[in-house]
């Protein structure tokens, strides 16, 4: 094991991925010279140039236009948007250009492209600025969305995704990057982690806890807390995945326990949470022991102030309450 900052895991992905392909390249707002905006960039300018380190201007359309095209002519360019937000600016070249072009070409022509952003609350940034747009994103097929949820998924998704032939969009959360956390042996340069697989991270049998991003690290605590002062058995299943979303991992751990909750940052309606149950109800209704629950953000504005804000965003109280009132 070593140590290792989120934001230095992600800088070692893109390190790594430039030096070995010459057609890796990154574009976007202040990636260059000003490092990245969580500096997760930092001295890559240095080391590759100009013409492979771009700095963009404040175009989210532009920006990821010009990676459809370096994509569709043999690059395969890393864009990265600041914010999660800032996506919806660029929704047409999104969903209707880097995601349908390898099915309206039957095939003839590939979009290998990564849209590196963030989400997460928790940083009074306010309603512009903290969204969790998955549930958005998602809804338009022809593009894979990973959600890393510590350093050494940060890393080895990263690398899985620039690798991929389809456009992939890297979802991290700002929380995360002045995090440090271990960093197994295997995480070097030849760490991939497979796109469209969940995985167990606490093992249990009393109730099912699907999380993703920064919620996967609070549901471990809240399992934690359950299993040594009231030997409750918490499973926890890291999505790491959205789309394709792995519903066999899911399935299998809650025809094992019998109950699940579902935590996710975005809002409660039309979101993540309520496409699991949707996705996999017909698998488990006959090996629920009670109704499957979501714990979402409900369905307002993330608000400015600090103290609104902490009751807006799932954290480790509303979540231990919420698998207690399950169980």
């Amino acid at each position: 094991m070593r140590k290792i900052y989120y934001r230095d895991a992600v800088r070692e992905a893109l390190d790594e991925e430039m030096a070995r392909d010459p057609m890796v390249m990154m574009i976007g707002e202040d990636i260059g010279v000003g490092d990245g905006t969580w500096r997760c960039s930092k001295g890559l300018y240095e080391k590759y140039g100009d013409l492979r380190m771009k700095d963009s201007p404040i175009s989210e359309s532009g920006i990821v236009g010009m990676g459809i095209g370096m994509a569709l002519t043999g690059m395969r360019p890393i864009v990265e948007i600041m914010f999660s937000d800032f996506m919806l600016v660029a929704m047409d070249q999104i969903v209707n250009q880097m995601a349908k072009v390898c099915y309206m070409s039957g095939g003839q022509k590939n979009v290998p492209m990564v849209i590196r952003t963030t989400i997460g609350a928790g940083r009074a940034a306010a309603a512009q600025h903290s969204q969790n747009l998955n549930a958005v994103i998602a809804h338009f097929p022809g593009s894979k969305i990973v959600i890393p949820s510590d350093a050494y998924t940060a890393k080895g998704l990263l690398k899985s995704a620039i690798r991929d032939n389809n456009p992939v969009i890297v979802v991290e959360h700002r929380k995360h990057y002045s995090v440090e956390f271990d960093m197994p042996d295997d995480g070097d340069e030849n760490l991939l982690l497979p796109i469209g697989k969940s995985v167990v991270v606490h093992e249990g049998s009393d109730v099912t806890v699907v999380a993703n991003s920064f919620q996967v690290g609070q549901c471990v605590k809240v399992a934690k807390h359950l299993e040594k002062k009231k030997g409750v058995s918490v499973e926890v299943v890291d999505l790491r995945t959205l789309v394709p979303l792995d519903k066999e991992t899911i399935i299998k751990s809650v025809k094992k326990t019998g109950r699940l909750l579902i935590v996710d940052e975005g809002y409660t309606s039309f979101g993540v949470a309520a496409e699991i149950c949707a996705a996999i109800q017909d698998e488990v209704f006959y090996d629920l022991d009670a109704p499957i629950q979501r714990l979402c953000a409900p369905d307002v504005s993330i608000p400015f102030s600090p103290a609104l804000e902490k009751l807006v965003v799932p954290n480790e109280n509303t979540i231990l309450a919420a698998v207690e009132k399950l169980l």
